[in-house]
Formats: structure tokens, sequence, C-alpha cells
């Protein structure tokens, strides 16, 4: 197969609002035409800020309707994160999502690579980060009144985060890439 003749023929938008729905017509890398799906709500931060001295996370605890959809608890931890705002850089979204969500100032951010979510059926990308600070001094976060996001946050000890990681306990899959990566590039933290 070869990508390049892959392409894009027509756009028809189903549903415009908080996020765009389209029905695309592509031909695929074998020349066949066929109608796809696509969701686009925009681009994605996610971090995991970590305190190297106290070896702890800080990870946020909020409502979401698609689990509640799916029959699961609507109540998911996960790894801060928001979405990338018109004209703002990712670097300037997530340590705006930060202090909303967390009450952190952030320092050094860490990359760790910018993902699609769900390639499948979503245009999202998002860019993961970590970012080493000290929890000393934070504010209290918990998200927007306006957005109604009601976020509860949790500092957990990162030896609790590597054995949420080892039994399989990690749904929200932003978190399950973060604590990857990193137990991967700072494993001395979890010990």
């Amino acid at each position: 197969m070869d990508a390049e003749t892959s392409a894009l023929l027509q756009l028809r938008t189903i549903h415009q609002g908080f996020s765009t729905f389209v029905v695309a017509r592509v031909r695929l890398p074998d020349g066949a035409v066929v109608a796809r799906e696509i969701e686009d709500h925009g681009d994605a931060v996610a971090l995991l800020p970590f305190d190297p001295e106290r070896r702890t996370a800080l990870l946020v605890r909020l409502f979401r309707a698609s689990p509640l959809y799916k029959g699961a608890d609507p109540m998911l931890v996960e790894a801060p994160a928001g979405l990338v705002d018109e004209g703002e850089t990712p670097e300037n979204a997530i340590r705006r999502e930060a202090a909303e969500e967390t009450g952190l100032t952030l320092g050094e951010l860490e990359p760790v690579a910018t993902v699609w979510s769900s390639p499948g059926v979503s245009a999202e990308r998002i860019t993961l980060y970590l970012s080493a600070c000290s929890f000393a001094g934070r504010g209290a976060g918990g998200g927007r009144p306006d957005e109604h996001e009601t976020i509860e946050v949790l500092e957990t000890p990162l030896s609790e985060l590597g054995a949420m990681l080892d039994r399989g306990a990690i749904v929200d899959m932003k978190l399950l890439a973060l604590a990857q990566a990193l137990r991967l590039r700072h494993p001395d933290l979890f010990r």
C-alpha cells in the first residue's frame, strides 16, 4: 500500500458545538473510497507533576460522562489535562491547566511526546509533559467553577502510583503513559 495515494476527498459537518463531528470521504492507500466519521475538539495537553523530594505526584479526580454512559464509575483519577486554546502554545496551555486544576505554578517542563489519543475516530493530539516541582505553597486548584469541573486534587505517593501501574489499576490513558514515562526516566523515585 502506498500512503501517498491516500486523500481527503470531501468533508460534511454533521454537528458543531464543543466538538465538531464530520463525515469524511477518503481514498485509502489501496484506492478504495470510503466514509469515515471524525470527532474534533482541538488539541490537548496533559501533565504529571511530581515532587522528587517527597516522592509524590499530583493527580486529579473528576466526573466524566463517557464512563457513566458505558456503565462504569464516572469519577476518574487522571493526569491534569486540558485543551489548547486558539493561538496558545502547548507549553502555555499546560501551565494554565496546572494552575487551574492543581494550584501549581510549574517550573521546567520535561516533554514526553505528542500522541494521537484515539486516531480511529478523533483528531485530538495530546502533548504530554512531566514536571518536577515542589508542592509546598501551591494554591487550591479544583478547576474553573464556570466549567463545572469540581476537581479533587490527590497527592499520591509514587510507590502507590507504581503499584497502580503494576496491577493495571490506571484507567486514564494520559496518566498511564505519563506514569510509565516517569518510572522509565526516573526509576529511583519509585523505590
